[in-house]
């Protein structure tokens, strides 16, 4: 393909045909042209498909992320209502001034358990 190119363009210089060889030039020059903007569409095009890839993964590991993290804080959520409850029965055993009872000693320990929310932050 590049020999029959060079052999009209040469053709054209020996000929003396300067109006000839001005439009297979500038001919050539569209065509190269032409060539590069579709070399960066298509690039345009990859490069969009990677980065919609990328997004994609991207929110299915928030998502994935996300529905871990909701079982984390709802066990933190009940545990500190039992913290609450334990807490509040004993500051009711200790406004009725009763005497202390084993059964106390289990809301004691239970008030000394906090529940923190320990976020991902992965994605």
């Amino acid at each position: 393909m590049i020999k029959i190119f060079r052999r009209i363009r040469q053709s054209y210089l020996f000929e003396n045909k300067t109006g000839k060889y001005l439009t297979y030039a500038f001919g050539e020059i569209i065509l190269v042209v032409i060539g590069i903007l579709i070399a960066l569409q298509l690039n345009n095009w990859n490069e969009n498909r990677k980065i919609k890839t990328f997004e994609k993964d991207l929110l299915i590991g928030l998502q994935t992320q996300l529905n871990g993290d909701f079982g984390l804080i709802n066990r933190s959520i009940e545990g500190n209502k039992r913290v609450q409850t334990s807490s509040q029965i004993i500051l009711d055993h200790m406004d009725q001034d009763l005497p202390y009872h084993d059964s106390l000693a289990l809301h004691f320990e239970t008030t000394n358990i906090w529940w923190k929310m320990l976020i991902k932050k992965t994605a």
